[in-house]
C-alpha cells in the first residue's frame, strides 16, 4: 500500500448508519403565522412528521406514523390549518396527497386513487385554503386538473386534459397557460383565454433551448410572468415579462452558470434574489432589506448557506448551515432582532467524525470543453491541503443520474463513506449535464456511450495524470444514468476500470424508451432527440451501439448491481437482462434486489445495506478499509438474486 493509503488506518471508520441512517432530524420548516415549528424525524425507526411551538420546542409530537415508508417530504398549508406531505408504494412513483389537520390531528388523504400520481400545479397568496392539482386517474397518460379545497377535500374538475404536458395558474387559481412538446423536440406555450386553451402558441422554444428556458412562475397580480430562458443566448438568464404587452426586461445573468434559484416577496410574488451555481452556489439580493439578511448570515456562517422556509411576514426563517467539516445544522433567524436560535443538527453523530472537504476542479475533456467536477480525498492523504494526495491512490469515479441533472458542491454522504474507506472520489459534470448552459447540455446529444462516455474517461486519464488516481485501482459508480454509465465503462473500456457499481442503471436502451412511465409520453421527444429515435432506423441503431447489453460480453471486471423491483423509471427487466447476458457468458456478477424499493433505495435498512454490499465489494478490488457486514442484512429486504461469493463477507451473512 502507499504512504498516502496507510495513513487512512489513523483514522476511525465512519459508521454507515450514521451515513445512511435515519437522520435525527430533517427538513425544518415554520408555520406561515410562525407559531409551529415542524420536521422529519423517526418514529419508531420510520421519519415522520413532527412538530412543536415555535415557543417551547422540546413540546414535541409526532402527528403521523407511517410505519412502512419514510416520509421524505412535508409542507405547511397556506392557511396553516393543516400540514401535508406526498407519499407512494414501494417505490411505484405513484404519490397521493395526504393532510394533517393542525386542531384535530386527523390525516386524510385528499387524493384516493389507485395508479395515480398527484402533481401541483399552482398555489395561492390569497386563496390560502385551495391549491390547483393535476391527476392522472381518468387517463394514466395525462394529468386533468383539480381545484381542491384543503380543508373540506373537495375536488372539482377545472380542465381535463388530452394534449399538454403541464399548465402554470396565477394567485387566483386561474390557469394561464398550458404547454406542449413541439415536433421540433422543442416546447410550445399556449395561453389560457375563457377556460379554454388558445390555438397558438404565444411562445415556442426549438430542442436547443428545452431544457434551458422555461416559465418560473406570475406574480400575484398576474402583471409580471418570469422566465428562465437560453434563447439567443448560452446559458439560462432570468427575465421579466408584461403579460400585458409582451414586453422582456433582463434581470439578471451568468456567463458561466444558469440562472437557478430565486427568492419572491411573500406578497406580491417579485424576485427579492436570485442564485447561480456555477462551482459553488452564490446568491445576488436584488431588495436592500434582503441583501442585508443574507450578508449578515455570510458573517454567521462558514461553509455553505441557505434559506429553507419563511413566514408569511418573512421575518423568521429556517436556514441550514453546511459548515463541509461537520455536520449540516439548521437555525431559526429572527430578521428582526437579528439573532440565530439553534433548531437541530440532522446527524449529531457525525460531530467529530474525519469528514473530508470537497474540493471544486475544473477538468478538462479531449475537445476543450470545461467538465465542472469535485473532488474528495481519504483522511490523512493531503497533509498540506493542496487538493492533492501525498501519494497516488484508488479512486471511486462517482457519476451522477439524469443525465439532464447535475453534482453540486457540499455535504454528500456517499463521497464522505468512500473516503473513509481510503478512496479518492470524483464526480464529474459530464456534457448532458444541466446548469452549465444549453451548449454544455446540448454536447451530449445522441451522445450516450460516445462523447459523454468520453468525458468520464477524460476525468479518470486526468486524476491518474494528476497523481490523485493509481491507475490500475479505479472503480465506476452510480445510479439511474450513472448506473448505465457503469455498465458501459466496464462494457465498452473494459481495461480503465478495475470494478462496476450500477444502481438502477438501464442496459438497453431500446427496451428503457419503450417501457417509459405513460405519464413521460407526453414529453418523449426529448428522450428522442437527445437519445435516438427508436422509431427511425438511424436512432435505433444509435440506441442499439450505446447499449451495454449488446457487449455484455466483453465484461471482464466485478461488477455489483443493485435493483429496486417496483421502479417505474428502470424496470427490474433492465438488470435482470443484463445479468442474464453474463450468466450466459459464464461472467460473474452479483445482483442484489430489494422488492420494497423503486429508483433508488429509501428505507434506511435498505440503503445502508446495499452500501454494505457495496463498501466490502470494492475493498476486494481496490484495497479499500471495510465494516464489516455483520447482521446489517437483518432488517433489510434485500434478496441476493446472484454472485453472494464474489463479496467478502456477503455469504457468512447470509447464513450460508
Amino acid at each position: 500500500m502507499t504512504a498516502a493509503n496507510t495513513a487512512i488506518d489513523q483514522f476511525p471508520l465512519i459508521p454507515r448508519e450514521h451515513l445512511f441512517g435515519n437522520p435525527t432530524r430533517a427538513q425544518g420548516k415554520i408555520s406561515p403565522d410562525g407559531t409551529w415549528l415542524s420536521w422529519l424525524a423517526p418514529l419508531d425507526g420510520t421519519l415522520n412528521i413532527w412538530i412543536a411551538p415555535r415557543a417551547n420546542p422540546d413540546d414535541a409530537k409526532a402527528i403521523t406514523n407511517s410505519t412502512d415508508r419514510p416520509i421524505r417530504d412535508h409542507f405547511w398549508a397556506p392557511d396553516g390549518k393543516s400540514v401535508g406531505y406526498i407519499q407512494d408504494k414501494g417505490g411505484d412513483e405513484n404519490f397521493l396527497l395526504y393532510r394533517i389537520d393542525m386542531a384535530t390531528g386527523a390525516e386524510t388523504c385528499l387524493t384516493p386513487f389507485e395508479n395515480t400520481r398527484v402533481d401541483v400545479v399552482g398555489g395561492s397568496e390569497t386563496h390560502k385554503d385551495k391549491v390547483l392539482v393535476g391527476l392522472n386517474n381518468r387517463d394514466p397518460q395525462w394529468h386533468d386538473v383539480h381545484l381542491l379545497d384543503l380543508n373540506t377535500g373537495d375536488l372539482t374538475l377545472v380542465y381535463e386534459n388530452n394534449t399538454y404536458a403541464g399548465f402554470m395558474a396565477d394567485d387566483t387559481l386561474t390557469l394561464r397557460m398550458a404547454m406542449a412538446q413541439n415536433d421540433a423536440g422543442g416546447t410550445d406555450y399556449f395561453r389560457f383565454a375563457d377556460g379554454a386553451v388558445e390555438d397558438e402558441p404565444f411562445e415556442s422554444t426549438a430542442m436547443e433551448d428545452s431544457l434551458t428556458t422555461a416559465p418560473a412562475g406570475y406574480t400575484t397580480d398576474g402583471s409580471i410572468l418570469y422566465w428562465l430562458d437560453s434563447r439567443d443566448r448560452d446559458t439560462a438568464a432570468l427575465y421579466a415579462q408584461d403579460t400585458a404587452s409582451g414586453k422582456r426586461s433582463l434581470i439578471a445573468e451568468n456567463d458561466k452558470a444558469d440562472i437557478g434559484g430565486t427568492i419572491r416577496h411573500q406578497q406580491t410574488g417579485e424576485i427579492l434574489a436570485y442564485s447561480a451555481n456555477y462551482l459553488k452556489t452564490e446568491w445576488t439580493a436584488l431588495d436592500d432589506d434582503l441583501k442585508a439578511s443574507l450578508d449578515w448570515l455570510r458573517t454567521q456562517f462558514e461553509g455553505e448557506y441557505g434559506v429553507m422556509s419563511r413566514t408569511d411576514d418573512d421575518r423568521i426563517w429556517i436556514v441550514w448551515n453546511d459548515p463541509l467539516g461537520a455536520p449540516i445544522a439548521t437555525h431559526i433567524y429572527d430578521r428582526d432582532v437579528g439573532t440565530l436560535t439553534p433548531f437541530y443538527v440532522s446527524r449529531p453523530e457525525l460531530d467529530g467524525a474525519p469528514l473530508q472537504p470537497m474540493h471544486p476542479v475544473e477538468i478538462t475533456a479531449r475537445d476543450g470543453l470545461t467538465l465542472p467536477s469535485y473532488l474528495t480525498l481519504p483522511a490523512g492523504s493531503d497533509a498540506d491541503g493542496t487538493g492533492r494526495p501525498a501519494a497516488p491512490v484508488p479512486m471511486v469515479l462517482l457519476v451522477h443520474g439524469g443525465p439532464w441533472a447535475r453534482d453540486t458542491y457540499g455535504f454528500n454522504s456517499t463521497h464522505q463513506m468512500l473516503a473513509n474507506r481510503g478512496y479518492a472520489v470524483l464526480s464529474v459534470n459530464f456534457r448532458g449535464s444541466t446548469g452549465f448552459g444549453k451548449g454544455f447540455i446540448n454536447a451530449g446529444n445522441k451522445q450516450w456511450g460516445l462523447a459523454m462516455h468520453d468525458d468520464l474517461i477524460d476525468a479518470v486519464r486526468w486524476a491518474v495524470s494528476e497523481g490523485i488516481a493509481i491507475e490500475d485501482k479505479v472503480a465506476i459508480m452510480g445510479g439511474s444514468y450513472g448506473g448505465y454509465a457503469t455498465l458501459a465503462g466496464l462494457a465498452f473500456t473494459p481495461d480503465v476500470f478495475a470494478c462496476g457499481v450500477d444502481i438502477v442503471g438501464p442496459s438497453n436502451l431500446e427496451t428503457l424508451l419503450g417501457t417509459i412511465p405513460p405519464y413521460w409520453a407526453p414529453m418523449v421527444k426529448i428522450f428522442h432527440e437527445r437519445m435516438g429515435n427508436p422509431e427511425t432506423e438511424e436512432g435505433l441503431a444509435l440506441l442499439k451501439a450505446a447499449s451495454p447489453l449488446h457487449k455484455a460480453d466483453a465484461i471482464t471486471k466485478p461488477l455489483l448491481i443493485g435493483q429496486g423491483a417496483n421502479d417505474p423509471r428502470v424496470k427490474q427487466s433492465e438488470s435482470d437482462q443484463i445479468v442474464g447476458a453474463m450468466k450466459d457468458a459464464g461472467i460473474p456478477v452479483t445482483y442484489v434486489l430489494y422488492p420494497d424499493e423503486g429508483h433508488g433505495f429509501a428505507k434506511p435498512a435498505n440503503s445502508i445495506s446495499f452500501f454494505a454490499v457495496t463498501e466490502n465489494f470494492l475493498s476486494e478490488t481496490l484495497g479499500g478499509r471495510a465494516e464489516p457486514l455483520g447482521e446489517v442484512l437483518e432488517p433489510a429486504t434485500v434478496e441476493i438474486v446472484e454472485g453472494a461469493a464474489h463479496v467478502k463477507g456477503l455469504k457468512t451473512a447470509l447464513g450460508e
